[in-house]
């Protein structure tokens, strides 16, 4: 279905066109309409499918044909996202597509001074875009009213569950009128997201573009096996020596992700780590150098990286795996996003392996072990360039430091 196809606002279609939207994604073309019916959505997409713009054009659309968006008083639209990453990145969707409209809007997260963003709110928005824990704590101060709210999405509601949001998210609800549309979206549909999802939502339309917790079927998957100190050899020899090709390297905890980052700068690889300790203006800065091509890799923690949106990301490696087999679909999900190839590969060590079975299970597929015989290793390089030997890799001990 192309964008044409749906009756917009002239407004709304101009940024599309400028955008580069053209045939909607499967998430865009069930959850749009539905909207427009002002009918409640219970969406479950892997990430990387559009869903921002699933929501974000029907809401736009209602409130320039409400006409109410001259007066900017009162806030009509909250978005809770579970990070700042993911916050910014629904902002950066909101001010592309609202640019030939008269729509205000505001962001709130924590970890930098909030006297910006109180400016901002009392200025009037139309549209609040909110992590949890900012937006309680304005609220408790009295600087928040969501008394007149007429559209709530929540938005990786399954990764607000895993930060420990959901209470805080129930608190918040309970501010904002009954009488409201809700878009309720998200990655994962444990039984803990439907059942929130049902005391939040009446009578939805649901939508699920792909089964619960499966990967994107354009994403290659594969495995290397390695003991535990040899991970950093083996993580060079796939980087080779492509200096064009960015990657995004996962690991469970925030010192490895700087001492590996602190390595790689060391091996002459360009590289930034990503993690919760990390300033604000750090985790921006970070990302800003990895999105222009500046960094090679981003080594980063799953809170950090969920919201990351980066274009023409080939390669995902997992360093570590992930504890919980659902942060697998998450983190591979970075690449082979609104229908494009992509690559995950997973260093896996000896006590790792009872990880990679639940990951297996979960996904119901087995990943291709790579490096045996008939089936090459996969290596982030172009035609004509060679990385380092496997079995070179195998032998050379390169220790974090």
């Amino acid at each position: 279905m192309s964008f044409t196809n749906i009756t917009l606002h002239p407004s709304v279609s101009k940024a599309l066109t400028e955008q580069g939207y053209s045939k909607a994604t499967p998430i865009q073309q069930q959850a749009i309409p539905v909207a427009l019916q002002k009918r409640d959505v219970l969406g479950c997409a892997q990430t990387g499918t559009g869903k921002t713009a699933a929501f974000l054009v029907p809401i736009l659309q209602m409130l320039l044909e409400e006409g109410s968006v001259q007066r900017h008083s009162h806030i009509k639209v909250l978005i809770l996202a579970p990070t700042r990453e993911l916050a910014l990145q629904i902002v950066e969707n909101t001010q592309s597509l609202s640019v030939h409209t008269t729509i205000r809007h505001a962001v709130l997260f924590g970890g930098v001074s909030q006297q910006p963003q109180v400016n901002k709110l009392r200025a009037g928005v139309d549209i609040l875009i909110a992590t949890p824990g900012r937006l309680k704590d304005l609220m408790n101060q009295g600087l928040v009213s969501l008394k007149q709210v007429k559209y709530l999405v929540l938005d990786e509601a399954d990764r607000m569950l895993d930060m420990g949001f959901i209470r805080d998210i129930k608190q918040i609800i309970q501010h904002i009128p009954a009488d409201r549309q809700t878009l309720f979206f998200s990655a994962t549909m444990p039984p803990e997201i439907l059942k929130l999802a049902h005391t939040l939502l009446r009578n939805p339309v649901k939508i699920e573009i792909t089964p619960v917790a499966t990967t994107a079927e354009q994403v290659m998957q594969y495995v290397y096996f390695s003991e535990k100190q040899q991970k950093p050899s083996l993580l060079l020899n796939l980087l080779g020596n492509q200096a064009s090709e960015t990657v995004i390297v996962f690991t469970q905890m925030k010192h490895v992700a700087d001492k590996l980052s602190r390595f790689l700068k060391k091996e002459g690889i360009s590289a930034d780590a990503i993690h919760g300790n990390k300033s604000q203006s750090q985790r921006q800065t970070a990302l800003e150098r990895f999105k222009h091509r500046r960094t090679r890799v981003l080594v980063a923690t799953d809170i950090a990286a969920r919201g990351i949106d980066i274009d023409r990301l080939g390669h995902v490696i997992n360093y570590d795996l992930p504890k919980t087999a659902e942060t697998y679909v998450h983190r591979i999900g970075r690449t082979g996003r609104a229908g494009s190839a992509g690559t995950a590969i997973s260093i896996c060590s000896q006590e790792e392996k009872p990880l990679l079975v639940e990951i297996q299970k979960l996904i119901k597929r087995t990943i291709t072990v790579a490096g045996i015989p008939g089936n090459p290793p996969e290596k982030l390089t172009q035609s004509g360039q060679r990385p380092l030997k496997t079995e070179t890799a195998r032998k050379r001990q390169v220790q974090l430091s």
